[in-house]
């Protein structure tokens, strides 16, 4: 969709980004005071590119995930996916995964999909920037720059509903004062900018 976007105008949209200080984990609700969680994925490592498969340039499905230890007394996890490069006033929701089990330690490539209601053991796909259930690929407007997709995993104290297929305000509201701990992890991607590729590095179009 946003492939469409022709670079003179990306371009001249570079400066408009929703910006990280209004992803959730930086919410004001949920505090400051958390422990650190380790969150990282064998596809891609923190701060690089990820792979095209994850975006709307491939096969859009989601990466796989894989976290240590959460804190003693976490009785579940959940998932926010957010770009905050996004040209918008709020960052861009990629995904939500809420109820996934204290003991999970992991997240499958393409696991996050439609789920109706959610499963029997409690865990459901919210809703994403375009209410849908589900991933939601990376697609950055040709021509913006790098866009920084925040994979941001939190482990809470105490059972929460924030209803079904929840929306990203339902969920951080319910996690406010529950938040033991919580990880980030960081992949980029853009369209129309030099990407180092191959053994040599040599930069070329993205």
């Amino acid at each position: 969709m946003l492939e469409h976007v022709p670079h003179w105008l990306g371009n001249a949209m570079r400066g408009l980004r929703a910006g990280a200080d209004k992803l959730a984990i930086a919410a004001p609700e949920l505090g400051a005071g958390f422990a650190t969680l380790d969150l990282m994925s064998p596809a891609f490592a923190n701060g690089a590119r990820l792979p095209e498969r994850f975006t709307a340039d491939g096969t859009g499905v989601s990466p796989p995930l894989v976290w240590g230890d959460v804190p003693a007394g976490t009785t579940a996890l959940a998932l926010i996916v957010e770009d905050p490069d996004a040209p918008a006033r709020t960052p861009l929701v990629h995904a939500i995964v809420w109820g996934l089990a204290a003991d999970a330690g992991r997240l499958a490539e393409g696991a996050i999909l439609a789920d109706g209601a959610g499963t029997a053991d409690g865990r459901d796909v919210g809703r994403n920037s375009f209410l849908r259930e589900g991933w939601l690929p990376p697609d950055p407007p040709t021509g913006h720059g790098p866009h920084h997709y925040a994979f941001q995993l939190f482990a809470l104290a105490a059972p929460a509903d924030p209803g079904e297929t929840p929306g990203r305000a339902a969920v951080v509201e319910v996690m406010a004062g529950k938040v033991l701990a919580a990880g980030l992890l960081v992949g980029t991607y853009s369209r129309g900018e030099g990407a180092a590729v191959g053994p040599a590095g040599v930069a070329q179009p993205a």
